[in-house]
């Protein structure tokens, strides 16, 4: 793809710098900054490290694995998304600047403690990722105070969770109770699944509707009421019940029941033909990894021949992978004045991070043999094409001054 030229009025020194650029928009920041971590973290795990962190002590290296998946490169795109999407929704003034930049710096601290498992740090990286997620959940409650609106109570809520979860996290880690991590980090992966199934209802509808008439005179597109919210709401009520400590058998039922209701989200996307374009595409197979991951987390639980962690693999890695990926290319294009019609760059994309996913947990399911190499090889590299193509397809978009101040997403 070409780069824009500069226009013959403008000189390169009248041009704003690349840090006027990133700092005018959250996802221009942060969008980058988490599909390159995304991208590395776990090529180091799996290549360089083989499964280890050179800087681990007290914590197992599995920890800082899903601490830094879920809080490290899933953080970045909440950090992008919520300061990008609750101005628009909103129409109040965007973070920018400074502030963004702050942010992207306590992130950067938490990434720095956590790329290498610096247990040494632990606390350091502890006070960071709690300052920007409070920030965060300070942020959009602020904003739903003045706007008095309670269309963003829910993600008051769900932030407050995920705040919630990373303090419970980090005190665990630094206090070496292993057990509590291990759990508070698997719920914090719930609550992130719960984000991702609100922030799927929001974007569902100005998605379909540029789809069907790319015009916007009209808009025929219109959700079932009560769709909108079932899988938040049931992975709530899952959360809920494993702060309760119910059975295996019960939390496997309550597990099931939020699956379905992210495969019930699948029913939104029958829009006609329409229905395969990759702009719909991409959204339905995030609903439905994340659907059959919990509904393969609850047959674990009831006694399925495989490991729950594979269970979750599907859910988190498959559900919030494409989630993210979604995300970042809708809204890239969207945030640049851009058609919403995905490039064949990002189409491979696509493709890369579902054959990761099913290279990660179709063999540990006995589905599939492992692929040659080393364990997870294969998966990890494909995840990796999977983010750093987007970057390649999405950065000469988002650092050219000349995209900015365009429409969203709606």
């Amino acid at each position: 793809m070409l780069a824009p030229s500069t226009p013959p009025d403008v000189t390169p020194s009248d041009r704003p710098s690349l840090a006027t650029v990133l700092g005018d928009e959250g996802l221009r920041l942060f969008f980058p900054l988490g599909a390159v971590y995304a991208a590395m973290w776990p090529l180091q795990w799996v290549l360089v490290f083989g499964f280890d962190l050179p800087l681990a002590r007290t914590t197992p290296p599995g920890l800082w694995h899903a601490h830094e998946m879920i809080f490290g490169a899933f953080g970045a795109a909440l950090l992008g998304f919520i300061t990008t999407a609750i101005p628009e929704w909103t129409d109040t003034p965007r973070p920018q600047g400074r502030t963004l930049f702050a942010l992207a710096g306590l992130w950067g601290v938490g990434r720095a403690v956590g790329f290498l498992g610096a247990d040494a740090l632990g606390a350091l990286g502890a006070l960071a990722d709690i300052a920007w997620l409070g920030w965060l959940v300070a942020y959009v409650a602020r904003v739903s105070w003045r706007k008095r609106t309670d269309r963003l109570l829910a993600f008051v809520a769900w932030l407050g969770a995920l705040l919630a979860a990373q303090c419970v996290v980090r005190y665990a880690l630094l206090t070496e109770h292993v057990a509590l991590a291990q759990s508070t980090l698997h719920n914090a992966g719930l609550v992130f699944l719960g984000l991702l199934g609100l922030v799927l209802s929001r974007i569902t509808v100005p998605v379909s509707n540029l789809v069907l008439d790319p015009s916007e005179e009209t808009s025929p597109f219109r959700p079932h009421p009560g769709r909108r919210h079932l899988a938040p709401g049931l992975v709530a009520v899952a959360v809920a019940g494993e702060l309760a400590g119910l059975s295996p058998a019960v939390s496997g039922f309550l597990m099931i029941a939020a699956g379905a209701a992210f495969m019930d989200r699948i029913g939104e996307a029958f829009i006609g033909r329409e229905a395969l374009r990759a702009e719909i595409v991409v959204m339905v197979v995030s609903s439905g990894f994340a659907g059959i991951g919990l509904i393969l987390v609850g047959a674990a639980r009831l006694g399925a021949p495989f490991a729950e962690v594979t269970a979750l693999h599907t859910a988190l890695m498959g559900g919030l992978g494409l989630g993210v990926l979604a995300v970042y290319s809708i809204a890239g294009l969207l945030h640049t004045g851009q058609k919403l019609v995905f490039r064949r760059s990002a189409k491979l994309a696509f493709a890369c991070a579902v054959a990761a996913v099913l290279l990660r947990v179709l063999p540990d399911m006995g589905l599939m043999p492992h692929p040659p190499g080393p364990p997870y090889a294969a998966a990890s590299l494909l995840w990796a094409a999977a983010f750093l193509l987007w970057l390649r397809t999405y950065w000469p978009l988002l650092s050219d001054p000349e995209t900015r101040d365009t429409q969203g997403c709606g």
